[in-house]
């Protein structure tokens, strides 16, 4: 019997977040949108122009069985640079920030906890940027972003 749970994260441009994802053992779905606006049902074009408050983001459904929530945020601090603000490469604007969604008290706990972390320990070896804030409604992407890499024969995981 598998026991799933959902993990939201943001960590720049979603296509190369998700082909991360999508390589992991235990994570059974993903599908990339927009989270943490305020615009309803936005575009991609929309979200783009920073005004919608949203950021780009994949949400995943994973067995906890085969993988655990602080491994799926082991594998997001390594995905992405977590020091940038409101930047991943050369993509720039509060829609690329990196920003952890949390769905339960448990998650927001061990967000906390990792950021403390690597902060302490100045793994990074500048102050983590990334954003904790509870997951609100999320919004799926235009169909052409999902799973963008794979139907373009891109491989940008990480793994």
């Amino acid at each position: 019997m598998q026991n799933t749970q959902n993990a939201t994260f943001a960590a720049g441009c979603f296509w190369g977040v998700e082909s991360t994802f999508m390589a992991v053992d235990g994570v059974l779905s993903t599908e990339v949108g927009y989270c943490g606006g305020s615009t309803e049902n936005p575009t991609y074009r929309e979200v783009c122009t920073g005004n919608t408050g949203h950021a780009e983001a994949i949400h995943l459904t994973f067995d906890t069985s085969l993988v655990s929530y602080q491994e799926l945020l082991q594998i997001f601090f390594k995905a992405h640079d977590p020091t940038q603000l409101n930047r991943q490469g050369p993509d720039i604007g509060t829609q690329y920030r990196s920003e952890i969604f949390f769905h339960s008290p448990e998650q927001r706990k061990a967000a906390e906890e990792i950021i403390a972390k690597y902060n302490k320990e100045k793994f990074f070896g500048k102050p983590v940027a990334t954003k904790v804030s509870e997951a609100g409604f999320f919004y799926r992407a235009e169909e052409y972003h999902q799973q963008y890499n794979l139907k373009n024969g891109k491989s940008c995981s990480i793994q």
